[in-house]
C-alpha cells in the first residue's frame, strides 16, 4: 500500500496584518476603545462643550455639578465639563507635535548610522549620548523662561529630548538589516544609498516606530502635564494640567476639581501605554505567526498515511533499528511551509534514522529539504512551518508525546546543534567564555567555576592552544575556522548522545575544512556520539560518513552504505551528484583505494580535492 502523493502546494494561509493581529488582544483593544474616545472628544469639542471654556460665571465659582453644569464649576468660575473637552485638544496635539519632533530628528539619524556607520554612526551616538544627560526638565524651564511660555516651541523642545528613543531603535535595526545579503545585492545592482534608505531601510524600522510613537505620546503628555501643573503656558488655553494645579490647590475643600482632569489624564496616558506595550508584544517576533486555524488547516492537509505504510517502509530497510535503539529515528515527516502568497510542502514524507556511534550524512542541493528536515527534529522552524509526522524519536523518547518545555530541554542535553556560519551564530556582545559557560550553568547545573574548567577542557580538545586568550575575546577577535571550533565546543561540552552539524565545514577554507572534519571525527568517536552531518559535498560524505541519505525536492531518492552509495548508485540522480563531486578518474581511483586500506588520509585528500571544486 503506498500513500497518496502530496499535493505541490497546500491551502494558502493569508498573511495577518499588524493591526488585524493587534485586535486579537482584548487588553489593547480596550486600550484602544479608550484612545479613540479621547481623539473623538478632543475632535468634536467646539459641539460637544455646553459653554465657552473661557466665560466665566461668578455664580459657578466652585459649583457643585447641577443647574445645566455637569462637572460643576472651576475656582475661577468657568464650567469644568467644557473645559475638560477642550484640555483634550490641547493634550494630543502637544504630543502630536513632540511626537513628530522625535521622528523627524530620532529616525532619519538613527536609520543613517546603523547604516553608514564609522563617524556618521559616531557622531549621532555622541549627540544622542548628550541629549540624555541633560536634565529635561531644567532645560524646558529655561525655554519656557526664554520663549514666553510658547506652548509649540515647548512641545518641539520636548520633542528634541525625546528623540534618542527613536533614535536607539532604529540604529539597532538598522545595524542588523544593512548586513542583510538583499541590502548588499542592492548595492550591486546600483541602487543609490538614498533609496535604500527609503525603502529597505525605513520599512524594516515601521513597525518599532509605532511601537516608541505611543510609548512617547503617553511620556509626552505626562511631562506637558507637569509643565501646565507648574503654571508654565497660556492661562487662555484650557488644558488638564491647569486644571490640575487649579484642583490641587482646592483639593481639601473641593476634590471634585481635581478628579475630573486626574481621570482623563490617567486613563489616557495608561491607554497609550498598554497600546505601546501590545505592540511591542506583537512586532517582537519578526516572522508571521500562523493563526490556530491555520496551524489546523495545514495539518490536516499533511494527512497521515495509511497504516500498512509504516510497515512497508520497515520491511523495505527504511529503518535498520528500533526506535528505541536509536540515536534519532524519523517516521514519514511531512513539513508545510508557510510564505507570503501561501504554503508549500518542502519536506515529504522523509524516514530516516541513526545509531549510536554512527555517522549519517543527509546530502543535497539547496531547496532539497535537508535542514527543513533537522529543523524539524530541533524543533526549529520558523514561524509559518508545520511539521506532521508518525513519530520522532530522540534517544529513544518520543518528541511529540513531549511538553514544549520538555521538547525544549533536548537541545544542550540530548541534542548538540553545530550551525552553519560560524561568525553570525556568536553573539558579539559577550566573550567566548561568557557563551560557553552560561548554557553548562544553565542547561547542566554546573558552578561556574566548574563549567569554566568544563569550557577550557572543551576548548582544548577542539584544537586551539591558547584557551585561556579565547575565553576572554569576543567574537571579531578570532578567525572564522577557530569560531567554527568554538561552537563545536560549545555543542559537545554537555556530551549529547546525538550531534547535528548542519554544513559545518561551507563557510571554511579547504584546509581549515579538513582539520574541521577530522575533529568532528575524533569527537564523535571519543564521545560515541551519533552524528548527522547535513551538507551538499559528496566529499563531506565520503570521509566521514558511514551512511548517507539522498534527498531532492523534499524526498529521499535512496539511502544506504557510504561505500555501496559512490560505487553503485541506484538513483539517475545520486549517480549526477557523484559525477558532479568526483568528476575525475583519479578522485574515484582515490576514493576506492581510500575505502580498500580504511585510510582516513587519503579520504581527506579526496574531501579536500571536492571541497576545492
Amino acid at each position: 500500500m503506498t500513500t497518496a502523493p502530496f499535493p505541490t502546494t497546500l491551502a494558502p494561509v493569508k498573511r495577518i496584518s499588524l493591526w488585524r493581529r493587534y485586535l486579537r488582544r482584548p487588553l489593547g483593544v480596550v486600550a484602544l476603545a479608550v484612545l479613540l474616545v479621547v481623539v473623538a472628544v478632543a475632535v468634536l469639542a467646539p459641539w460637544l462643550a455646553p459653554f465657552d471654556p473661557n466665560l466665566v460665571d461668578f455664580k459657578l465659582t466652585h459649583a457643585t455639578p447641577g443647574d445645566g453644569h455637569l462637572l460643576g464649576g472651576d475656582s475661577a468660575g468657568r464650567d469644568i465639563l467644557s473645559r475638560l473637552l477642550y484640555g483634550a485638544q490641547t493634550t494630543l496635539f502637544g504630543a502630536v507635535i513632540t511626537c513628530a519632533a522625535g521622528l523627524l530628528l530620532g529616525v532619519p539619524a538613527g536609520v543613517s548610522a546603523g547604516y553608514f556607520g564609522g563617524a556618521t554612526d559616531r557622531v549621532c551616538s555622541w549627540i544622542s549620548d548628550a541629549l540624555q544627560s541633560v536634565p529635561g526638565m531644567i532645560v524646558l524651564l529655561v525655554v519656557a523662561a526664554g520663549t514666553g511660555q510658547s506652548f509649540v516651541v515647548l512641545m518641539v523642545a520636548l520633542g528634541i529630548f525625546l528623540a534618542p528613543g527613536y533614535y536607539r531603535i532604529t540604529r539597532a535595526r538598522a545595524l542588523s538589516v544593512r548586513k542583510e545579503p538583499y541590502i548588499d545585492a542592492a548595492r550591486v545592482a546600483g541602487v543609490t544609498n538614498g533609496r535604500i534608505l527609503r525603502t529597505h531601510m525605513l520599512r524594516a524600522v515601521y513597525a518599532p516606530i509605532v511601537v516608541q510613537t505611543a510609548l512617547t505620546a503617553g511620556i509626552a503628555i505626562g511631562m506637558q502635564a507637569g509643565l501646565q501643573f507648574l503654571g508654565i503656558g497660556s492661562a487662555s488655553t484650557p488644558s488638564w494640567g491647569q486644571m490640575m494645579n487649579d484642583g490641587f490647590q482646592n483639593m481639601l475643600n473641593y476634590p471634585l476639581i481635581l478628579l475630573w482632569p486626574s481621570i482623563a489624564l490617567g486613563l489616557t496616558i495608561a491607554a497609550l501605554a498598554f497600546i505601546g506595550s501590545t505592540l511591542a508584544d506583537l512586532v517582537s517576533v519578526r516572522s508571521e505567526q500562523p493563526t490556530r486555524r491555520d496551524r489546523s488547516r495545514v495539518r490536516e492537509s499533511l494527512a497521515a498515511p495509511a497504516p500498512g505504510d509504516l510497515a512497508e517502509r520497515v520491511a523495505s530497510g527504511s529503518h535498520a533499528h528500533d526506535a528505541e535503539d536509536c540515536a534519532l529515528r524519523v517516521d514519514n515527516l511531512r513539513v508545510g511551509y508557510a510564505v507570503s502568497n501561501g504554503v508549500k510542502e518542502v519536506v515529504r514524507g522523509v524516514s530516516l534514522d541513526a545509531a549510536p556511534g554512527e555517522v549519517l550524512g543527509i546530502v543535497g542541493e539547496s531547496g532539497s529539504g535537508k535542514t527543513q528536515t533537522i529543523f524539524s527534529v530541533l524543533n526549529l522552524l520558523p514561524s509559518g512551518g508545520t511539521a506532521v509526522a508518525d513519530g520522532i524519536w530522540v534517544g529513544g523518547r518520543e518528541v511529540g508525546r513531549l511538553s514544549p518545555g520538555e521538547r525544549a530541554a533536548l537541545l544542550g542535553r540530548s541534542i548538540g546543534y553545530v550551525p552553519q556560519e560560524p561568525m553570525t551564530n556568536l553573539d558579539p556582545c559577550y566573550t567566548i567564555g561568557h557563551q560557553l559557560v552560561e548554557p553548562l550553568r544553565h542547561v547542566h547545573g554546573m558552578s561556574k567555576a566548574a563549567a569554566r574548567e568544563r569550557a577550557r577542557e572543551v576548548l582544548v580538545q577542539v584544537g586551539i592552544t591558547d584557551p585561556d586568550r579565547v575565553l576572554v575575546s569576543y567574537p571579531h577577535q578570532i578567525s572564522g575556522g577557530m569560531a567554527q571550533r568554538v561552537l563545536i565546543a560549545g555543542a559537545v561540552a554537555g556530551r549529547p548522545p546525538l550531534l547535528v552539524a548542519d554544513e559545518p565545514t561551507t563557510a571554511l577554507d579547504v584546509t581549515v575544512q579538513a582539520e574541521v572534519l577530522e575533529l568532528l571525527r575524533e569527537l564523535q568517536r571519543e564521545y560515541g556520539m551519533a552524528l548527522v552531518i547535513v551538507t551538499h559535498n559528496f566529499g563531506v560524505v565520503a570521509d566521514i560518513c558511514d551512511r548517507v541519505v539522498v534527498m531532492k525536492d523534499g524526498r529521499i531518492v535512496e539511502t544506504g552504505p557510504v561505500e555501496r552509495i559512490f560505487r553503485n548508485p541506484e538513483d539517475p540522480y545520486t549517480a549526477e551528484l557523484i559525477s558532479a563531486s568526483l568528476d575525475d578518474t583519479e578522485s574515484r581511483q582515490e576514493l576506492d583505494e581510500a575505502w580498500s586500506r580504511e585510510s582516513p588520509a587519503a579520504l581527506d585528500r579526496v574531501g579536500e580535492k571536492d571541497g576545492a571544486r
